[in-house]
């Protein structure tokens, strides 16, 4: 089918629909509705602040649905990927116990379940059929949660949304799940092009089997709304016929999908209205509301969400498009719901054999979105004496349509987006609740900011801003050099980011200062070039320089002498650090193997089982090797070493070629002839046992097309 002409601007919609209704129903996910109508009433804006918890916050729901989709790039925008290439997606994305899932154990989470049947070789769909994992565990809501990006790339093909709902749902779920899945997935998909509510369900409820609890359920419903306009007597019978006291297990398909249908119904097409029913009613308040904010986003457009903004709901102002999506792809996490709306809808244009869209040559900020900021705030400094706001308007840009409109008074005025975590608190926060928030730093020393400046009012002083973890995990803010900025002119800020003494830049910005004030436009922020820098444990105290490692084993020793002292207890673990930005470089590093099957670094890392590896094993041997899902070994060489040596190894990748030096000397080289990692980060090595590293260090390779 064709894309929408407005395809982008309403998978934006969506991606930002499904963040605000997690956002909002999250703080108290699993009440019932007696018990949010004691405590809070009824729910018609957020209500983090009233419960003293953040909103910005990590969360399954986003996590599993803007990862899993990309099972798809990975196995070549294939419309015929399998279940069980979805499932090894699975396994290269997601951390055990410690990203993305609910880890409620065996028999108890059924994502848990299922990723321990992933792990045991169990392909799926078997990996999440009641056959092995009962009916209770397999019927569960996780299947209907991460959903909407399969829907996203397939605008006005409900049919093709359904089965690839299917598809990836079985990884987890059987029976049931899987049908309440693919309805949701179906309404998302025909939305881009009809806007009828009942139409919707009608072309939904022709894809599932007509003698289905989820058909019977739906068709209550709609029959209970035709005959009552209360939305809470129609909740009272949704509690009564479908409620959990029916069905087992934690938190069931059936009774919340019929939430979904229910405030769909009631919410009379208005965005605040249903998003207010699906919370107010209770049970698991985050994913019901993330799918019907993600279906009305889609449906209505951003006008949609922005309707309510007159009546004091500004859902888009708090957000700032702020998302984290903790993943091995540590890189990714720290995101914005621009990014990930892009990297969808590409993918929805891949499929129909359209070209990629990369607004203002592919910068990552570029604010096209209406409305969109991507993370950019006004820093709250105390040393900062200007008023200031932030709005996207159309216009005052060189390389597309939109940009940042900054207006301040007098003084100094800073405005900055997260490019890693940004504050110990913050990361802390999350591990206590469960999603803990490992990531990597987007940018690093020796890379090279820019920035465009398209017009001002008024003469001012303007600087790239960055700040950065110094010891006892302070910030503090640094600047490249001052441009003094004229009237309407156009300017480009250009900086290389110097050398941090190994700790992690934060975020990055604009710093500007006038005696009378003014604005000035934003037009796009983006960097490029490989890191030029190196790893370890900085002078001083501080945990953030470790933070910005994502822990992919099973321990990262904290009180060890060496800074990289990694054990891992079975299978392979990586330490990993970096981003897809990487292409062409040299990543290199001491390692010192003590009782492991093998040890090493690795590049061009894009997760748990996607890498280029230089390793040395316990038989002998030092190997170049490449891991899709399962590893291959691309060249080996015989090599006398025991336990307890240092060995000083490099790998440089360049293109499809890989090359592997031991203590400075070429051992090995090789191509790969598929080149199937194109980018990457960087990790350190370690199956089965214990290996400790002091230093880790990136550079780029001569011939460097960056």
């Amino acid at each position: 089918m064709q894309l929408p002409d407005d395809y982008e601007e309403r998978v934006y919609a969506g991606v930002l629909g499904k963040v605000i209704g997690v956002y909002l129903g999250r703080p108290f996910e699993g009440w019932s509705h007696q018990h949010i109508m004691a405590n809070l009433g009824e729910i018609d804006y957020y209500v983090h602040d009233k419960l003293d918890v953040p909103l910005i916050v990590t969360d399954d729901d986003i996590s599993g649905t803007f990862t899993f989709i990309r099972a798809l790039p990975d196995h070549g925008n294939c419309i015929d990927i399998t279940a069980a290439e979805i499932g090894h997606t699975w396994l290269n994305y997601i951390i055990r116990e410690k990203s993305i899932l609910w880890w409620g154990g065996m028999g108890n989470s059924t994502e848990h379940t299922a990723f321990i049947r992933l792990e045991d070789g169990i392909e799926a769909p078997m990996s999440g059929s009641m056959h092995i994992n009962g009916k209770v565990v397999s019927e569960q809501i996780g299947a209907q949660i991460f959903i909407d990006g399969w829907a996203m790339v397939s605008p006005g093909d409900p049919e093709t949304a359904a089965e690839l709902a299917k598809r990836a749902a079985s990884v987890s779920h059987d029976g049931e799940a899987i049908y309440g899945a693919q309805v949701i997935a179906a309404m998302e998909a025909a939305a881009f092009f009809e806007s009828d509510l009942d139409k919707l369900i009608d072309t939904a409820v022709a894809l599932i089997p007509g003698d289905s609890v989820i058909y019977r359920l739906i068709q209550d419903v709609r029959d209970w709304h035709a005959g009552e306009t209360d939305w809470r007597k129609t909740r009272q019978r949704i509690e009564d016929r479908y409620g959990y006291h029916i069905y087992g297990g934690n938190c069931h398909m059936i009774p919340n999908h019929g939430l979904i249908i229910h405030s769909l119904l009631h919410g009379e097409d208005d965005f605040r209205q249903t998003l207010k029913i699906v919370n107010t009613c209770g049970w698991d308040t985050d994913c019901n509301s993330g799918n019907v904010g993600c279906l009305m986003g889609i449906k209505n457009g951003l006008a949609g969400i922005d309707a309510s903004k007159d009546e004091g709901a500004d859902w888009r102002g708090p957000v700032a498009d702020r998302l984290y999506m903790p993943t091995a792809d540590g890189g990714r996490v720290i995101t914005d719901c621009v990014t990930e709306a892009d990297e969808i809808a590409n993918v929805g244009r891949a499929l129909r054999g359209a070209v990629p869209r990369t607004p203002k040559a592919g910068a990552k900020f570029h604010f096209e979105m209406p409305g969109s900021v991507q993370g950019f705030i006004v820093d709250d400094d105390p040393g900062l004496d200007a008023d200031a706001r932030i709005v996207n308007v159309e216009g005052h840009s060189q390389l597309g349509k939109r940009s940042l409109e900054i207006g301040f008074g007098p003084g100094s005025c800073r405005v900055t987006t997260a490019t890693f975590v940004t504050s110990k608190d913050t990361a802390k926060y999350f591990e206590s609740r469960g999603y803990g928030l490992m990531a990597s730093p987007r940018l690093h020393p020796g890379q090279t900011v820019k920035l465009g400046l398209s017009g001002s009012t008024g003469a001012m002083l303007a600087r790239i801003a960055y700040k950065v973890f110094i010891e006892n995990d302070q910030i503090e803010t640094r600047y490249g050099p001052e441009q003094s900025i004229r009237d309407d002119a156009n300017y480009l800020l250009q900086f290389t980011i110097p050398d941090t003494q190994l700790r992690p830049v934060s975020e990055i910005g604009l710093e500007f200062t006038s005696p009378a004030g003014g604005h000035i436009y934003l037009d796009y922020l983006t960097w490029d070039g490989t890191p030029d820098t190196e790893f370890s444990r900085p002078d001083g105290k501080g945990t953030m320089w470790r933070r910005a490692w994502v822990q992919g084993t099973d321990r990262f020793d904290v009180f060890s002498p060496e800074p990289f002292r990694l054990v891992q207890n079975r299978g392979t673990g990586l330490l990993m650090q970096g981003t897809r930005d990487w292409i062409n470089y040299r990543v290199s590093a001491d390692v010192t193997p003590h009782l492991v099957q093998s040890a090493g670094i690795a590049a061009r890392v894009q997760g748990m089982r996607r890498y280029y590896g230089l390793i040395v094993t316990n038989d002998h041997r030092l190997q170049i090797i490449k891991t899709c899902h399962s590893t291959q070994v691309l060249a080996e060489v015989e090599l006398d070493w025991q336990f307890g040596d240092t060995l000083l190894l490099a790998l440089e990748v360049e293109g499809p070629s890989l090359r592997g030096f031991l203590n400075g000397e070429l051992r090995l080289e090789t191509n790969d002839k598929e080149h199937t990692f194109e980018a990457g980060g960087i990790a350190l090595i370690c199956e089965q046992g214990r290996t400790a590293t002091q230093r880790v260090k990136i550079q780029p390779v001569q011939g460097n097309k960056q």
